[in-house]
């Protein structure tokens, strides 16, 4: 007969195997980073590494990352589906190098990527918080980007995917808060929730989606956000005709910013039940109203005031 271990046996031998073990090669579906962690390490929750970036390497595709204790575990370059986070009470900071990117994403077509509790800061001296230029889909969530000299968020893909940004700041940043800007053929759609972008370059956007570098679409929706002290408040623009490329606006705020909102160069901006005030400019160029906002204080552009709750 073949010996069997007792059941209580057994269970602490399978609970001690997820920690430690011979298989430092074998890929992970959870890895751990650690302020006290070591990349020689297998990455185990026991026994974590020092790097989001060598964690990320060993887990394996479609797998999570996870922050155990707040610190800064360097910057990383993401090439497959995985999910970098971090639990709440801890802040698993960033904090690229001079010139260089905290996150860079090139991963395959499908790949979903996932950002969530993670504070980037770029000391005014780093490049771009998020650069994603391949992969299926990016969601950020609860994140805190901040001080970089480029764009907080620039999602610049080559093929069509998707961007989802929730519950987070983008802000002091010397170019957009956040750009959606794909290339050559592809499209792309973009959704900001509870979103707050500020304090971004003064020839900038909070918010940007630009259709000009590709022939495809980009279509977004922002809800319950706010975007102020910009340079604009909220942009989209394609110069492809009848191209389809369409913002729309819900329930959000756009002040003292230079522009609130555009439109143009065939795209089009839909604003519903959100407030435009103290702006140089309210509404430029191809500004659509549900007819429902809040206009006021604006020096020019009143966005259709006339049937607007104009105080």
């Amino acid at each position: 007969m073949r010996n069997q271990l007792p059941l209580a046996l057994l269970a602490v031998a399978v609970a001690y195997s997820q920690f430690t073990g011979p298989a430092y090669a074998a890929a992970r579906d959870r890895t751990f980073v650690a302020s006290y962690g070591n990349d020689a390490n297998p990455c185990t929750f026991g026994s974590p590494c020092k790097t989001f970036q060598h964690a990320h390497d060993v887990v394996a595709a479609g797998g999570e990352v996870t922050a155990i204790d707040s610190a800064g575990f360097g910057p990383i370059s993401i090439t497959k589906a995985v999910t970098i986070t971090s639990p709440d009470g801890v802040e698993a900071g960033i904090v690229p190098a001079t010139g260089g990117n905290a996150i860079t994403i090139n991963a395959g077509t499908s790949d979903a990527i996932g950002l969530r509790g993670l504070t980037i800061n770029g000391a005014g001296v780093a490049l771009n918080g998020v650069v994603f230029n391949t992969g299926g889909s990016l969601t950020v969530q609860n994140c805190d980007i901040r001080n970089l000299t480029g764009q907080g968020i620039n999602f610049i893909p080559s093929d069509s995917s998707s961007l989802s940004v929730s519950h987070s700041y983008v802000g002091n940043n010397g170019g957009h808060g956040i750009l959606v800007q794909p290339s050559g053929s592809a499209s792309a759609t973009a959704t900001f929730n509870h979103v707050e972008t500020q304090y971004n370059g003064p020839f900038f956007y909070g918010i940007a989606l630009d259709a000009t570098s590709t022939s495809g679409t980009v279509n977004g929706t922002v809800k319950d956000s706010v975007s102020s002290n910009n340079g604009g408040g909220f942009l989209i623009q394609s110069n492809i005709p009848n191209s389809l490329t369409n913002l729309t606006v819900v329930r959000s705020v756009a002040t003292n910013n230079h522009t609130a909102v555009k439109g143009g160069n065939e795209a089009y901006l839909w604003i519903s039940e959100t407030t435009i005030n103290n702006n140089i400019v309210g509404c430029d160029s191809l500004v659509n109203s549900y007819q429902d906002n809040i206009v006021l204080g604006n020096l020019s552009g009143d966005c259709l005031a006339g049937s607007e709750k104009k105080q």
